[in-house]
């Protein structure tokens, strides 16, 4: 009896631990999940997820406040239901300030998504909505709209932190444009906290650091990829995520080719979350196939982004091609910064193949407006397995710190901080007021500041009101041209000159680095064959710089870029070089610490009304501040298509680099075709790689400009395709410097002469040059132009300087 008793004892107390501790598993798990259906009384399911309408009565999970009577419903008509979900049938429509209320159980990091379908009811036209959100006191949307009514829904999803026991949602019209807000469903829900860390690895031209304050931040998902793999839906993802190809990305497509997976993917500890095992199922990795020629090539994803915010860029990786750990190794390139060098996933795993793995970086936006992702191979690799894999992208815009979060007496919150807003700006105006009041006094009237300030050589400063005048307010009919910087207008000053105006776009983080490294630039150099700078303004916050008008464009107008114009003769060209070459020649050894260029190309040589060529746009040159420096370490600017290889790897920025360049604008000079060019087949995107190729074969000739073939001698194209095969040797030290490169283009000038039997015409480029094949002496001369000159290029004759047709 006493058995019975103590086994019943025992059953009531296991009974009762199991008890408690699944009550505390519920109550410690519990998340929120809350799925709302806005605008509705109806509660509809899509896929797993269940959307509970918002007039249903008695529903504790959500509260309108600030006010909840100007918020109202709008129904979709009926003939707009087809091809469009049931969630999108009907929304809130806001026409003063107003929030939705949530009860937060669970702190830790949560999932907000915004659902929007600009539909036209009875009443209201949802695409003349411009309105503003935000979530605890943080500005989520300003100024969003969505114009095109067939543009489908748009769904805006954000990861926050949540520490309070609510989390307010608002919504106001935007006054001055729309009186109309709405939103169509509305997603808050916990995930994972180890989802996101609060340290990722900081990309800056510096090196790699550590970044702490993720969980500070409202991330805005932007892009999420699904690599080498078909779009997947929300209902096939934990975390209700839809993942879609990554086609449209790809730079070039024919560089890369879906995975063979030799082995299913399966997740190890708590990683089941990341992503869906369908993601890392799939890959794209490098088409090393018999068609393609060129021997290191990447792998390029370009994403628009916008300029002047910090993005979280998580790649997600999972071998599936390896038959064996420590087989593949590859370098990861996030806007041509080294972000990780010889990647091993396998040492990263435990040694394990097919173990999803990701990795978290932040990265600057680029100057271009693109976020470029670039894989590509190792060192370490075996050369014959030269491979790189990459399986998934997400990009989440870091949109700055959580705000505080709002009170419930929110009208009284919202006229206080008003109230205070007013006070502090009256104050700050008396304070401007008083500031100017004094600087009037203090400051001589002038007629117009025309001082060149600081900068001797860079032109004098230019008043915006003259800039403005001789823009005719910077009138379209007045554009010429569009760059990086900004736009570029044809002017034409109060003495008559005729100049190019390039105006940053205004907020530009690379237009001020460009405006001041081209003043400063500027104030070093003076060249026949270097582009003038006129001027400067700096007024009203805009960046302005004015230049010598160059009437036949750019080189590469000339060459390929319009169909219009008339034909260069390989003189023509040849003069073009040559003129290019001395300006090369003279930043490299002129100045007195030397400049590397940076960014030489077609588009960056113009042409003045005598087609005498000069280079341009020096906004992200370097100054080689020790002459016995052979290299400045630095961050990858320039163009696709014109990089060094030891740059582009090791950031190993030299004047070979340079050199590098004009070979390639040598042979867009040579074929009449881009450097890269898309649309042609893979083995011919690339030129340099691609005239290589028959220049080895020796058959170079077979590339070469149609409309060149009758006229161009075969000694002066021999001694002009060896010269392009030094400049894009693959090491630096092979390759030789500027005034070799003169040299030999002058050689190759000279040949085409004497082939012609004809004495060189008189021309307007003929002042630049003593005669067709110029002395080194006379280089020198020409070279001493600028006072600051350093004495330091060779003026002894070398095995280079043999003009032969050999």
């Amino acid at each position: 009896m006493e058995k019975v008793q103590n086994h019943a004892k025992h059953t009531l107390l296991l009974w009762l631990f199991c008890f408690f501790f699944l009550l505390h598993l519920s109550s410690a798990s519990t998340p929120d999940s809350y799925f709302i259906n806005c605008g509705s009384n109806q509660t509809i399911t899509i896929g797993s997820q269940t959307f509970v309408g918002d007039t249903q009565p008695g529903q504790p999970y959500v509260r309108f406040i600030i006010p909840s009577l100007n918020s109202t419903v709008a129904l979709k008509d009926a003939n707009q239901f087809r091809n469009s979900s049931s969630l999108y049938h009907t929304a809130r429509i806001f026409t003063t300030p107003s929030s939705y209320e949530f009860q937060i159980k669970a702190k830790g990091l949560h999932v907000v998504r915004l659902h929007f379908f600009p539909f036209t009811s009875q009443q209201y036209d949802f695409s003349s909505a411009v309105f503003d959100a935000s979530v605890l006191g943080f500005s989520l949307l300003s100024r969003f709209s969505i114009q095109s009514k067939n543009s489908g829904a748009v769904i805006k999803e954000y990861f926050l932190r949540v520490t309070g026991k609510e989390l307010i949602i608002s919504f106001s019209p935007s006054h001055k444009i729309s009186h109309l807000a709405f939103v169509n469903a509305i997603e808050v829900f916990s995930a994972p906290d180890n989802l996101i860390t609060d340290t990722a690895h900081f990309i800056e031209f510096t090196g790699i650091k550590n970044y702490n304050g993720l969980l500070g931040q409202v991330l805005e998902t932007l892009y999420r990829i699904n690599v080498g793999g078909p779009e997947i839906t929300s209902s096939n993802d934990t975390l209700w995520r839809s993942w879609i190809p990554d086609e449209k990305f790809l730079k070039l497509k024919s560089s890369v080719m879906q995975a063979t997976a030799k082995r299913a993917p399966h997740y190890q500890e708590e990683s089941h979350h990341s992503a869906p095992l369908a993601v890392y199922s799939t890959a794209q990795e490098m088409n090393n196939g018999s068609e393609v020629k060129l021997p290191n090539f990447n792998m390029t994803w370009a994403f628009p982004v916008d300029s002047g915010f910090k993005y979280l860029v998580r790649l997600h990786f999972c071998d599936i091609v390896s038959l064996a750990p420590n087989e593949l190794y590859f370098n990861v390139y996030i806007n041509y910064y080294l972000a990780w060098k010889d990647l091993d996933l396998s040492n990263l795993t435990n040694q394990v193949l097919g173990a999803p793995y990701y990795m978290d970086f932040i990265a600057d936006s680029h100057n271009s407006g693109l976020m470029h992702i670039s894989l590509g191979p190792s060192e370490n690799s075996d050369p014959s397995n030269h491979n790189a894999i990459l399986n998934g992208v997400e990009i989440m815009k870091m949109n700055g710190v959580i705000g505080s979060l709002p009170t419930r007496n929110s009208k009284k919150h919202i006229i206080l901080q008003a109230g205070l807003a007013i006070g502090g700006f009256s104050f700050f105006c008396v304070l401007i007021v008083a500031f100017l009041l004094v600087y009037k006094q203090k400051r001589k009237p002038k007629a117009k500041d025309t001082s060149p300030g600081p900068f001797t050589n860079a032109g004098q400063k230019i008043s915006l009101a003259e800039i403005q005048l001789a823009t005719n307010n910077f009138d379209e009919n007045s554009l010429i041209g569009r760059g990086g910087f900004g736009n570029v207008y044809k002017g034409v000053l109060e003495n008559g000159m005729k100049v190019a105006v390039k105006r940053s776009t205004p907020g530009s983080r690379q237009g001020s680095s460009e405006f001041l490294t081209e003043i400063m630039i500027f104030s070093k150099i003076r060249h026949h064959h270097l582009l003038s700078l006129i001027g400067y303004c700096e007024e009203q916050s805009e960046m302005i710089l004015v230049y010598e008008f160059m009437e036949n464009g750019t080189l590469q107008n000339h060459l390929y870029g319009s169909d219009c114009l008339p034909h260069m003769s390989w003189r023509q060209r040849l003069m073009i070089c040559i003129g290019s070459a001395r300006g090369l020649h003279y930043l490299h050894t002129g100045p007195a610490q030397g400049i590397i260029h940076r960014d030489i190309k077609s588009a960056n040589i113009l042409l003045d009304g005598n087609y005498v060529a000069k280079v341009a746009d020096f906004g992200i040159s370097r100054s080689v501040h020790d002459p016995a420096q052979s290299h400045v370490t630095t961050n990858i600017k320039g163009s696709f298509g014109y990089f060094d290889p030891e740059y582009f790897r090791w950031r190993h920025l030299t004047k070979k680099s340079d050199v590098f360049s004009f070979g390639v604008v040598l042979l867009e000079v040579l074929c009449a075709r881009p450097a890269v060019d898309h649309s042609l087949p893979f083995e011919q995107v690339n030129l340099a790689n691609w005239a290589m190729q028959w220049q080895k074969e020796g058959s170079l000739q077979k590339i070469v400009d149609p409309r060149l073939a009758d006229e161009i001698n075969a000694d002066s194209l021999r001694k002009f395709g060896e010269t392009v095969e030094r400049c894009l040797a693959e090491r630096g030290d092979d390759r030789p410097t500027m005034v070799d490169v003169l040299w030999n283009l002058e050689c190759a000038l000279r040949l085409q002469d004497m082939a012609t039997h004809a004495e060189p015409p008189e021309d307007s480029t003929q002042s630049a040059y003593e005669s067709p094949l110029s002395t080194i002496p006379a280089i020198q001369g020409e070279l001493n132009e600028d006072s600051t000159h350093s004495s330091s290029a060779s003026t002894e004759p070398n095995e280079e300087r043999a003009c032969s047709a050999s």
